[in-house]
């Protein structure tokens, strides 16, 4: 198939970014990428754009890497603390998982910042009370780490037998049925 060369005018996902020189099969660049404005055919003219839209791609990344330090700096100061329900015995029902830990990070961050779920790494779900560090990726070259207190909600009992239950066990039915 034949391919042409194209300067994108803006970020087009799994191919690049503004001001980017790319290949790309001739009919996308034709019949999409060219008429919705994403990209311009590479010619003298839209060469000497380049250096414009290289500008605007700096100042771009500049701005983002600007809020994404600003927001590191705020979730590595919160503590946030979360309950998981357990049981009797002490053990959890259910988890935390990252889309519980971002929907607790927008509300204590006012609502006005979303953080995507994908970009909260943790290694599985938190089952386990306690005090646990978590990597948040914002940006390609920031990542902050949150400080999450996980406290259990149930009331572990002590641990009774058949026995202090008045019960007869296995071994006691057994020994009186063939004594």
């Amino acid at each position: 198939m034949p391919t042409t060369e194209i300067i994108l005018t803006e970020k087009v996902a799994h191919l690049g970014v503004e001001a980017d020189i790319v290949k790309v099969k001739r009919g996308y660049a034709r019949n999409f990428l060219i008429p919705q404005q994403k990209a311009l055919e590479v010619t003298p003219a839209t060469l000497k754009r380049l250096n414009g839209l290289k500008q605007k791609r700096a100042e771009r990344e500049g701005q983002e890497m600007n809020a994404a330090d600003e927001l590191a700096r705020k979730i590595n100061k919160l503590k946030i603390t979360m309950e998981l329900e357990t049981g009797a015995t002490g053990k959890s029902f259910g988890s935390i998982t990252a889309a519980d830990i971002a929907e607790k990070l927008k509300a204590e961050l006012g609502g006005k910042i979303d953080i995507d779920r994908h970009k909260i790494h943790l290694e599985g779900p938190i089952k386990e009370s306690g005090e646990h560090e978590i990597s948040i990726k914002l940006h390609h070259e920031v990542t902050a780490k949150l400080k999450l207190i996980v406290k259990a909600t149930g009331q572990p009992s002590p641990v009774t037998t058949p026995e202090e239950l008045g019960e007869k066990t296995y071994k006691a039915k057994y020994k009186a049925k063939h004594s």
